[in-house]
This record gives C-alpha cells, structure tokens and sequence, in this order.
C-alpha cells in the first residue's frame, strides 16, 4: 500500500523547489487566489514557526502581526497556487518549534539575526 501511495505522489504531484529556510527565519510567501474568474497574487510575510513532514505532506507554518492581531497559516510545500518564496531575515533560534513565540509581545518577540 505504501508503495502505490509513494508511486501516486511521484507520478501525478508536481514538488517545486524552494529556498530552504527554518524555523526562526522571516519569510514572504506569494500566492495566487481566485476570485471568480479573476486571479491576484498575496503575498503573506511573517516568521516562521514551525516545519514539519516530508515529501508532498511537507507544511510549514507562518505568524505574523497585523493590526495587533496574531494571525497565523500554514502552507503545503507542494501546494499549487503558491508562486514564491523570498527569505528576508534568518533568525538564529534553539528550538525547532517556536510556539512560546505566540505569547510574547513587544521587545521580548524579537529574534536574533543568525549570521552565515
């Protein structure tokens, strides 16, 4: 069963290939919506908080501020609609999933530059 699964997403799923990033890093997504018979392309900018999975269930999942409002998404890596990814800051941080990051405000919610 798990080979035919394997042979399914090989064949008929389509992996783009983006920029590798982690958690802590800042990160810009460009997707394209449809509204009817029209398309836009958004653009969702925030930290990353976490990534996990492999292969075509791979999904990473992004929080950023708006309005004094938490707002975070979670995105499939192998989803169609999404067409960029830039990498505007990486941040250095010791944990692989960040959700203490969701309770802190202010100076506290800053995460250090990692210098490569």
């Amino acid at each position: 069963m798990q080979t035919l699964i394997k042979y399914v997403e090989k064949k008929f799923i389509y992996k783009k290939i983006w920029p590798t990033f982690s958690s802590g890093d800042t990160i810009k997504i460009f997707s394209e919506i449809r509204e009817g018979t029209k398309t836009r392309v958004q653009y969702f900018k925030g930290v990353v908080i976490q990534c996990r999975g492999k292969g075509t269930s791979e999904t990473f999942t992004v929080r950023k501020i708006s309005d004094g409002v938490g707002i975070e998404r979670i995105f499939f890596v192998s989803q169609p609609n999404i067409k960029q990814i830039e990498i505007y800051k990486q941040g250095k941080v010791r944990q692989a999933r960040i959700y203490y990051f969701s309770s802190l405000k202010g100076k506290k919610a800053r995460i250090k530059d990692n210098i490569r």
